[in-house]
Order: structure tokens, then sequence, then C-alpha cells
């Protein structure tokens, strides 16, 4: 999902630079919001798992985070379009805080208890 992100983002701006696309100001929240956060989640998720020794499947708690946290960005980029913003931007901030906030959940447990092998670290 967060390589997909990525040539939304860049054609969204082409069309805000070259045809003046309301929607296409929205080109830096399809990076930061959309391919940014939800790599870095997915690094995080994959390295905490890995580090602690523990198998590397998303549960479907953490498949659920992506899909909040991708939710969020939709919603954000989608903004200029929907006839109130200020209702979208809550919106896409309170999917995308429930997505940390779920990834938080899950994996603080995982990184202040003892590796899966019984291992120091």
């Amino acid at each position: 999902m967060a390589y997909g992100w990525i040539p939304v983002g860049l054609i969204l701006k082409a069309g805000w630079l070259l045809a003046g696309l309301n929607v296409g100001q929205s080109w830096v929240h399809a990076l930061t919001a959309g391919a940014f956060a939800t790599m870095i989640m997915a690094v995080m998720s994959r390295a905490a798992l890995g580090h602690t020794r523990r198998e590397i499947v998303a549960a479907k708690a953490t498949v659920a985070a992506y899909l909040l946290l991708t939710l969020g960005a939709l919603v954000r980029v989608l903004a200029p379009l929907l006839p109130d913003m200020m209702i979208a931007y809550r919106i896409a901030g309170t999917a995308w805080e429930a997505a940390f906030i779920l990834f938080l959940i899950i994996y603080a447990p995982i990184l202040v208890s003892r590796r899966a092998d019984g291992r120091p670290g």
C-alpha cells in the first residue's frame, strides 16, 4: 500500500502544477500520510516482530491498523473534493490516530516482553 501512494502523490502534483486541479494540492498528503506513514508502520511492525524473534506475520489487528492508516490518508487526499473539508480532516485525523494507537496496543507488549526465543536482548 505504501508504494502505491508514491505514484498517486506524483500524479496529483502534476495535476496541480499542470492543470490546476484542486485535489492536486493534496499531493504532499498522499506522499506523507500515505506513503511515508504506511512505510514507517511497515518497518516498525516487521522490525518489532523480527528483533523479538517472533513469526513475521501480520496479525488481523495489524492489518486493521494498515487499513485505518490508508483510510485516513485517502480521506485527507480527497478532502478538497468533499462538501465539508473540516469534517473530512477530522475523519482522516481520527483514522490516522486510531491506526497508530492500535499499533501501540499491539506492539507495546511485544517490545517490552522477553524475546520469543528466550535469549537476552
